[in-house]
C-alpha cells in the first residue's frame, strides 16, 4: 500500500458521521490538487485495510455515490449513509453542501 493511500485512510477516518466529503477535498487537503481520481482508488483499496476505513463517507464534487458499485453490495453505500442520517434521491445526497466536510477548513493541524 503507497503512502499516499495510507494519508487518504488517515484523513477519511476523521469524517464524522453523518457528513461526506470529497475525492477532490481529500487530494486537495493531501497538497495533490488533481488527484482526485486517485484518492478514489484508494477508497477502493480501503475495503482490505486492516482498520475499519468509512469510505462510504466520500462522494463525487456532486454529492453523487459515484464510488457505490465498489462495495460488496451495491446499496451498501446508500444504507450506510442513511443510517447516519443523510437523506438520498437516487444515488445523489439532498443537502450535500450542508452536510460536506471540508478537511481544509475542519482540520487544523
Amino acid at each position: 500500500m503507497s503512502d499516499f493511500f495510507s494519508k487518504v485512510f488517515e484523513v477519511v477516518k476523521l469524517i464524522p458521521p453523518g457528513r461526506v466529503t470529497s475525492y477532490g477535498a481529500i487530494a486537495n487537503y493531501l497538497g495533490t490538487t488533481g488527484s482526485a481520481r486517485m484518492v478514489g482508488w484508494a477508497m477502493n483499496a480501503s475495503h482490505s485495510h486492516h482498520e475499519f476505513v468509512p469510505a462510504h463517507r466520500v462522494v463525487n464534487r456532486n454529492g453523487l455515490l459515484t464510488g457505490k458499485h465498489h462495495f460488496d453490495n451495491p446499496n451498501a453505500m446508500n444504507e450506510l449513509l442513511e443510517n447516519e442520517g443523510l437523506v438520498l434521491e437516487g444515488d445523489q445526497i439532498v443537502n450535500f453542501q450542508e452536510r460536506f466536510w471540508d478537511p481544509m477548513k475542519e482540520l487544523n493541524f
